[in-house]
């Protein structure tokens, strides 16, 4: 089982958004520390929901900062962005990192960002398998022509080329956010693992998982893919003596991030928006994920794998949006939960 953290570097109400980041960039270094697998960055435009608008960018900043612990991203949103942009940013960070960079990508939301990116809605509502195979072609082939409907240019060379990174990978690992059914089939019939969400439960990602692998066999792929598929599981954790003071410690911060950080969400379309209850959202996620002692943790999350096949996870540590707190969680993450881990 490989454990890591998912970092948002979230605003929480009356911090500013330096604060946020730091405490970003320093769980990160204690995560190396503690002994995590990977950090996985989230990227947000103009909300304080996440503070980072560019996860390559920090996932830069960070592997430069560390020397073992794999940096990714979870997303990179590919309706903003082209994709030749992105593959050639994740080939640099592949090949000088020595093959420690995973690439999530996702399709991301109907935000303004598409009116201010420029990118319009197609992107976002039609565009997103074309910006996939584009940016699958450039970490794989030595040079690339575009071909599409949205992206028509010709050949050029990959410089650099993700296969000249001294790793026996011969790219970065590419995983895509999978939110439905056709997300799942995306990702299946080209071989890629899912990043999973935090909002959704056990069944659920077991049933994603059933259909990813169903759709994979009749894509044709191997039975060693996809046996051999990482899927990623987000969730939240948060490690107390008691139960309860780990679910008070969530309860008191998250809510008043949550509502912040999702309202401040606009849709470039003015569409009708459904927000979750901030507190029953909270309590949700405390229902779902490793949320108390130590050896609660350890139970969840060998469940949560043996329930759905997934032996990945990107945990949220920085729920109690306290620096101190969250240094203290990541350490106990490594030293009270990970050596009782398969």
């Amino acid at each position: 089982m490989r454990v890591g953290s998912f970092v948002l570097a979230a605003q929480f109400p009356g911090q500013g958004q330096g604060e946020a980041l730091h405490r970003a960039v320093r769980s990160v270094e204690v995560a190396e520390e503690a002994g995590l697998d990977t950090v996985w960055l989230a990227e947000h435009h103009f909300v304080p929901y996440g503070t980072c608008p560019s996860a390559v960018t920090l996932a830069a900043l960070l592997l430069g900062r560390t020397q073992r612990i794999r940096v990714g991203t979870a997303v990179s949103v590919l309706s903003t962005v082209h994709p030749v942009a992105l593959g050639e940013q994740a080939a640099l960070l592949h090949v000088t990192s020595g093959g420690r960079f995973s690439l999530g990508v996702g399709r991301g939301g109907p935000w303004v960002d598409l009116e201010v990116f420029g990118s319009g809605l197609a992107a976002y509502e039609q565009g997103f398998p074309e910006s996939l195979d584009l940016l699958m072609n450039w970490l794989r082939e030595p040079s690339v022509a575009g071909t599409g409907g949205r992206f028509a240019f010709r050949e050029v060379p990959v410089v650099p080329r993700p296969s000249e990174a001294l790793s026996d990978a011969p790219g970065p690992e590419v995983v895509v956010a999978c939110t439905s059914p056709a997300s799942v089939r995306l990702a299946a019939e080209r071989g890629l693992p899912m990043l999973l969400g935090m909002h959704v439960g056990d069944e659920e990602k077991a049933e994603m998982v059933a259909l990813w692998r169903q759709l994979a066999r009749s894509a044709g792929r191997s039975a060693e893919e996809i046996h051999g598929a990482a899927h990623v599981s987000a969730g939240v954790c948060q490690i107390a003596d008691r139960r309860a003071d780990a679910v008070e410690a969530l309860v008191k911060a998250m809510p008043g991030w949550l509502k912040q950080g999702l309202d401040a969400h606009v849709t470039v379309d003015d569409r009708e928006r459904r927000m979750r209850d901030p507190l029953a959202y909270t309590e949700l996620l405390c229902g779902l994920h490793p949320v108390g002692t130590p050896r609660l943790c350890v139970d969840r999350l060998a469940a949560t794998s043996e329930r759905t096949g997934i032996s990945r996870f990107a945990l949220l540590v920085e729920g109690s949006g306290d620096l101190a707190a969250t240094e203290e969680n990541v350490r106990r993450l490594g030293a009270e939960v990970l050596p009782h881990l398969g």
